[in-house]
């Protein structure tokens, strides 16, 4: 499964935001201090080595709406003081360590691209790329000590999901396991883990209750894991490359997705054809084409739509501790637009 962060549709044009923020002063107040973020970004990545900042910047450079460190500065209005130092130290942290762990991600995928552009290991070369995966670790770390050891703690176990997301992701359920709660476990640590960390640092720093710090906690889990699983289903939906990679890429290549998983549970002996294409090499244009097609027409494609919006509903559910207003609101049209998302 390849970590994508191509961005949420319907962002608010005037304040370029992943987000659709009807609340104006709202807005203008969110892009003001990603702006800085932005700014703080390319400040951390820089190394005493050129190479390292150069390959560090490159996938900062590349594209991506930020949307884990706008998540962080949108959650630390839920408290008292969102307008706190520490909450942009917290969402150049959640950034950081999610592009870092891009770099591992295409070694490991050995991918070209990376947001329609070269990925750091196509572009240097694997060493390189290992390297600066870790060095951004690394700062990520010395940025989280920063915030006391809360924060630290908050980090390592974090960080420690993500790793063995990205661990389970390379082994296969065994023949009694579930292959689908396989499935949801890796998305749940590779992507769930550091979006609930995002909502969770923002709530915290940013002065909130320990009710409403958990319950956006909570909430950052389901709408990371329902962005991953809605990345799945534009693997098979997608008609261009607009989602940042060709269409079919991850069942062209074997990977596990949510649509592939669901359809594979089928009993329908209609299926039989689709589910011999499911288990045969599709490195063939034409087996993969045959696939593709039979794959989009399949119930399992709604299927796998209920599910993620299911997610989304649920997470909106969560954000009821929140009083009525422009914040709520704007995490619930966040839920909404990860779940549909086109790209």
């Amino acid at each position: 499964m390849s970590s994508t962060d191509s961005g949420l549709p319907g962002a608010q044009a005037d304040a370029g935001l992943a987000l659709p923020i009807d609340d104006k002063a709202l807005a203008e107040r969110l892009q003001a201090r990603l702006a800085t973020v932005e700014k703080d970004l390319y400040r951390h990545a820089s190394s005493r080595a050129a190479y390292v900042t150069g390959a560090a910047q490159h996938l900062l450079s590349a594209g991506g709406k930020r949307f884990r460190p706008l998540l962080v500065l949108l959650a630390a209005e839920a408290g008292t003081k969102p307008d706190a130092p520490e909450v942009l130290t917290a969402a150049c942290i959640v950034e950081i360590t999610h592009v870092g762990s891009l770099y591992h991600d295409d070694v490991m995928d050995e991918a070209a691209l990376r947001r329609g552009a070269d990925s750091a290991n196509s572009r240097y070369d694997n060493l390189v790329a290992i390297l600066t995966g870790d060095w951004l670790f690394a700062k990520s770390s010395e940025l989280t000590s920063q915030l006391g050891p809360e924060a630290v703690l908050i980090q390592a176990e974090t960080f420690t999901r993500l790793v063995e997301g990205q661990i389970l992701e390379t082994v296969e359920p065994g023949p009694d396991d579930d292959a689908l709660a396989h499935h949801l476990e890796v998305v749940s640590g590779k992507t769930g883990s550091l979006i609930a960390t995002s909502a969770r640092y923002g709530a915290m720093f940013g002065g909130a209750t320990p009710e409403v710090t958990a319950a956006l906690t909570a909430y950052g889990e389901l709408v990371g894991t329902a962005f991953q699983l809605s990345d799945d289903i534009l693997d098979i939906a997608s008609e261009s490359e607009e989602s940042g990679k060709t269409p079919g890429t991850d069942l062209r290549e074997g990977v596990p997705t949510l649509p592939v998983l669901m359809a594979k549970a089928s009993t329908d002996p209609a299926d039989a054809r689709l589910l011999e294409l499911l288990d045969a090499d599709l490195t063939d244009d034409s087996l993969h084409a045959e696939a593709l097609a039979l794959l989009r027409k399949h119930p399992a494609m709604d299927q796998a739509r209920a599910y993620v919006v299911g997610r989304a509903e649920e997470a909106k559910r969560l954000l009821e501790v929140l009083p009525e207003g422009s914040v709520r609101q704007a995490l619930e049209d966040f839920a909404d637009v990860v779940a549909v998302r086109s790209a």
